[in-house]
C-alpha cells in the first residue's frame, strides 16, 4: 500500500508516493539523495539520523515517511550556506569538536532546533538537550563547547 505525500524538504516542494511502512531515512537517502542522513543504531538512540520536522529534531530511522505529509523537513544539506551552518562549522573546528564527522550533521541540526527555540546556552542546558546525540570518537566537552558558542552567537542575533 502506498500513500501520496506532499512536503517541503530543504525549502523545496516534494511530492512522492511512499510505502506506508517506508522510513523517513530511506526516503531521504534513496529517493531524494540526501546522504548526510546517516543510518547507525536503527533504534532511535544515537542521533546520527536526526533531521528537523517542522523545526523539531526527530530520528528519521524510526519516523515514517508518510508522516511528513504537509510538513517541512530540513537536513544538513538544507542548512548549507546559511549563517547558522557557517557558524556551526567554524565552532566545531575552533573547539576541535569533530574527528570522523559521522555524527556532526545530527548534532548541528539538534543545535539548530535549540537555537530556534531560544534555549539558554548554559553548559547544563546544552548537555541535557544534546543527550540524544552520541559521538563515538570525540570527547563531549569539545562538542558542548562548540554548541554553546553557536547558541550564544545565535542569541546575540549574530546568525540572522
Amino acid at each position: 500500500m502506498t500513500e501520496r505525500i506532499s512536503a517541503v524538504v530543504n525549502g523545496r516542494p516534494v511530492e512522492a508516493s511512499v510505502a506506508a511502512h517506508e522510513l523517513l531515512i530511506d526516503f531521504l537517502r534513496e529517493e531524494l539523495g540526501l546522504t548526510s542522513v546517516k543510518q547507525s543504531c536503527e533504534v532511535e538512540v544515537c542521533g546520527t539520523c536526526t533531521v528537523l520536522v517542522d523545526g523539531a529534531p526527530v530520528s528519521s530511522c524510526c519516523f515514517l515517511a508518510c508522516d511528513i505529509d504537509g510538513r517541512r523537513v530540513e537536513t544538513i544539506e538544507g542548512l548549507a550556506g546559511t549563517p547558522f551552518h557557517q557558524a556551526a562549522v567554524e565552532a566545531f573546528m575552533r573547539h576541535a569538536a569533530v574527528q570522523c564527522g559521522f555524527c556532526s550533521a545530527g548534532m548541528i541540526l539538534t543545535a539548530k532546533a535549540l537555537a530556534d527555540r531560544g534555549l539558554e546556552p548554559s553548559q547544563d542546558q546544552v548537555s541535557r538537550a544534546m543527550s540524544g546525540n552520541l559521538c563515538r570518537c570525540t570527547g563531549y566537552r569539545s562538542i558542548l563547547d562548540a554548541i554553546t558558542s553557536i547558541l550564544q552567537a545565535s542569541g546575540e542575533g549574530a546568525l540572522t
